[in-house]
């Protein structure tokens, strides 16, 4: 049977004076292929100026479009892509500048898990050895008892059998799969563990089992998260605040409530309107938008977002909106509410 989606919200730990992690001004520019120098348009701004903080035990969503640019976010978090420019500092001490030698101890605190749990896993490797390697590698366990005793705890806690040490990953389900990609993760101890579309790949059931299995880590653990996903359905259930992106830049970032609520930037009520009603009967006026996303080659000047707004006007098309503050914890970068709230359909 399905397993249905908690409903409550996740508690939230109290903020702490240092945010576990703050990304400030974050960029990640590829050089297109052929462009030695770059130059105008020599470049594909993946990540274009993206800064927002995650607190202990807090999740924070990072939602939009495929090709918006939120993976490359959370790669660049991880260390797994060098940044162009920006920083990005955990629990007070900045990474991103650090050589490899002075930041792997720092590796430990920060954890992934994948899309793809299959190709993730080394096939020909039990999953024993999986979890093992990143107790040796942390030094957290070297004794064999030592690890056999850990394996044993991080299958309970992803709630598998004992016996799926001695197994390789062919022989499990996707979703299996996924908590053994979980239980990798925890076995380094982390604080903060970055899903990157961790449960797209699953069927609905499934992913119901494994984003309660994730808030009841955090809660267990005081886990902060950063889930990635382009399943606003899901981010609902399970994050406290939402950043949106789209073409490299946050939009919008507010508190769950006030998101799904009330969205401040045009975009936003666009994803929310393709999100399915789940009660019978229901409707819900569906923003379809026009054209194709941009190329982050050369993206459009003004508001990024301006060549398909259904609300657009000359500004939109000649000056950038900054993400500033509108109450209540919420961001937008959106000129209309400049406007008069009579002529602001977003009021």
């Amino acid at each position: 049977m399905s397993e249905p989606l908690t409903q409550t919200a996740p508690e939230r730990a109290p903020a702490q004076q240092v945010p576990l992690l703050q990304v400030k001004d974050l960029k990640k520019h590829f050089a297109v292929r052929g462009s030695k120098r770059g130059g105008a348009g020599g470049f594909i701004r993946a990540v274009d100026g993206v800064s927002f903080h995650i607190d202990r035990g807090e999740t924070l969503s990072l939602v939009g479009e495929s090709g918006c640019g939120k993976s490359t976010v959370g790669r660049a978090v991880l260390r797994l892509n060098d940044i162009t420019a920006g920083e990005v500092i955990l629990a007070g001490q900045r990474i991103d500048d650090l050589s490899a030698g002075t930041f792997r101890p720092m590796r430990r605190r920060m954890q992934v898990v994948f899309q793809d749990p299959f190709s993730s896993l080394n096939p020909r490797m039990r999953i024993r050895e999986a979890l093992a390697e990143p107790m040796r590698n942390f030094g957290l366990a070297t004794t064999s008892s030592e690890i056999d005793k850990r394996v044993a705890e991080l299958l309970d806690t992803v709630r598998l059998p004992r016996d799926a040490a001695s197994r390789y990953p062919h022989e499990f389900s996707g979703g299996q799969r996924q908590r053994i990609g979980i239980a990798r993760a925890l076995a380094a101890e982390p604080e903060l563990i970055i899903c990157d579309e961790a449960v797209s790949a699953l069927d609905v059931s499934v992913k119901a089992q494994i984003v309660n299995l994730l808030r009841d880590l955090q809660k267990e653990l005081g886990l902060a998260l950063l889930f990635i996903s382009h399943d606003l359905a899901v981010v609902e259930h399970m994050t406290h605040r939402v950043a949106v992106m789209y073409l490299g830049k946050i939009v919008e970032m507010a508190p769950k409530r006030r998101i799904f609520a009330a969205p401040k930037h045009p975009y936003t009520y666009a994803l929310l309107s393709a999100v399915p009603v789940p009660e019978p009967g229901a409707s819900r006026n569906r923003v379809i938008l026009k054209g194709d996303v941009p190329s982050p080659v050369n993206p459009p000047t003004g508001c990024r977002f301006n060549t398909r707004c259904p609300f657009a006007f000359a500004r939109c098309r000649e000056e950038e909106p900054l993400l500033r503050p509108l109450g209540d914890g919420q961001l937008a970068a959106c000129h209309l509410h400049d406007l008069p709230k009579s002529e602001n359909p977003l009021a």
